[in-house]
């Protein structure tokens, strides 16, 4: 494979499902079918461009990149305790994103259903529509929402409301508001929006009025989550599930180059997430550039790998602890797992 990547050379790599045959041989075949495919999460910062106000587009800065981190934590957490998944592995996209790759057993021999079902139940946010359709909480929540909202609670208000300044504007403010169903209760607060100078003395006032709305409870149209949607509309990953439920999707291999950043799509660990900073990650004229600044300190040559000269050896040394976790697992159970995929 080394070779052949080395005479190719190129433009990038994707990574798609195990087939039931050798590709080169599909029409030898009867039916060209995929038969398993690690279950994965692609999440892109285009998508929140609709709520952060800090960039939009493809680019992106250490304040929007907050929604990324917040992400990871939500759904790592979620397919290891309510999926009892293990092996997972979070990479970097290379330029505006990142990609979730669960690799257990169970998940690889998803069906597309079951993929399907996994996915869907990980979409909380929905896409179009008005506000209020875009998510709706129950009375009971959900542990996994529970959960979720708790993790997002953790940077809402100093590190998505202060610095995106969501209640920074009228404009801001009256889309915030637009969440409000109850007519009166939202041209109240227009009426105090100004009164305050910045964002967290706003969302307390909210806060504090629709607490006082559902707690005398002759407003019948405010829902007593309502708070629980707005912190998660404005926090919950925006998940692309048509992504997650094919198995036919490709996805940027991990250590590619990203054909237009030229930064390498490095994996990360999440629980160190809100370390990670995407505008560090190396180029590959920046590994280029250490490996001669080795070589260069050196005086005799070393016989070592050229990555083991970069600032990707610890990115490396992560991956490599992924494999060997991976393969223990495969050893222990014989694949046999395999064969007792989670159904849906």
């Amino acid at each position: 494979m080394e070779n052949v990547i080395k005479k190719k050379c190129p433009h990038k790599i994707d990574i798609g499902a195990v087939y039931n045959c050798m590709p080169k041989e599909r029409k030898r075949v009867q039916s060209f079918i995929p038969t398993s495919k690690e279950l994965v999460f692609d999440i892109d910062m285009t998508d929140y461009d609709e709520i952060r106000t800090c960039c939009s587009g493809a680019e992106i800065c250490n304040k929007c990149w907050k929604f990324m981190t917040i992400a990871v934590k939500i759904l790592d957490s979620s397919l290891r305790e309510d999926f009892g998944f293990k092996h997972i592995l979070w990479v970097y996209s290379g330029r505006r994103g990142i990609h979730c790759w669960v690799c257990d057993a169970s998940a690889r021999m998803l069906s597309q259903s079951g993929r399907s079902t996994v996915a869907e139940y990980m979409e909380l946010v929905k896409s179009g529509g008005s506000l209020n359709k875009k998510i709706s909480i129950p009375l009971k929540k959900h542990p996994f929402i529970k959960r979720a909202e708790g993790i997002a609670r953790k940077y809402f208000e100093e590190a998505l409301l202060e610095e995106q300044d969501f209640l920074g504007t009228s404009e801001r403010w009256g889309k915030f508001l637009s969440f409000i169903p109850d007519q009166s209760l939202q041209e109240s607060l227009e009426g105090l929006m100004p009164q305050c100078s910045n964002s967290l003395q706003r969302w307390n006032i909210i806060q504090q009025e629709v607490n006082k709305a559902i707690n005398k409870g002759d407003k019948k149209s405010i829902r007593k989550n309502l708070l629980t949607e707005i912190v998660l509309y404005y926090t919950y990953p925006r998940l692309d599930i048509n992504v997650s439920k094919g198995l036919n999707h490709l996805l940027k291999s991990p250590f590619c180059i990203h054909p237009k950043t030229g930064r390498v799509c490095v994996c990360f660990s999440p629980h160190k997430a809100e370390e990670f900073d995407p505008l560090l990650v190396p180029s590959v004229n920046q590994l280029l550039a250490e490996i001669s600044v080795f070589d260069d300190n050196k005086n005799e040559k070393e016989n070592i790998d050229e990555y083991k000269k970069t600032s990707l050896k610890g990115c490396v040394a992560l991956f490599d602890s992924f494999l060997a976790k991976l393969a223990k697992d495969n050893i222990l159970h014989g694949e046999q797992n395999s064969d007792k995929a989670l159904e849906f």
